[in-house]
């Protein structure tokens, strides 16, 4: 299986994103439903704190993948929704992504970070769903 991440000329580029991700070969695709900050018995952690709930929900995100034997490489495809973004919560938002995987970043995917007035939960402050292709 190979995954490729493109960005053609005449878009705009950036590290962490791509406007293109094409897989081809043998491999699942997985459909990851929103993950937000919850625990494995449902209890909301860091109500409040966008920082916690980043964290535990990237985690989340990885331990689906790890399930059907993939892992954040794998992911192609992101939806992220934060309640009331604005610049600060993005970089919050990153610092706890960097954290929640061990300093790496996710690789570049096509994502799209969207800004919610509230999610399906009060207290939840984020979720984050993925497509990944798993070999």
């Amino acid at each position: 299986m190979s995954i490729e991440r493109i960005n053609p000329d005449g878009l705009f580029k950036l590290d962490a994103f791509s406007q293109i991700v094409t897989a081809t070969g043998g491999g699942r695709i997985a459909f990851i439903a929103g993950q937000g900050g919850f625990d494995a018995e449902f209890n909301l952690i860091g109500p409040g704190d966008l920082h916690a709930q980043v964290v535990q929900a990237f985690r989340n995100l990885r331990t689906a993948l790890e399930a059907i034997g993939g892992s954040i490489d794998d992911i192609v495809s992101t939806n992220m929704l934060i309640v009331g973004i604005d610049a600060e919560k993005v970089e919050i938002f990153g610092k706890a992504m960097s954290e929640a995987l061990d300093g790496k970043p996710v690789p570049p995917n096509a994502s799209t970070m969207i800004g919610v007035q509230g999610l399906a939960m009060e207290g939840m402050l984020v979720e984050i769903s993925a497509v990944a292709v798993v070999p």
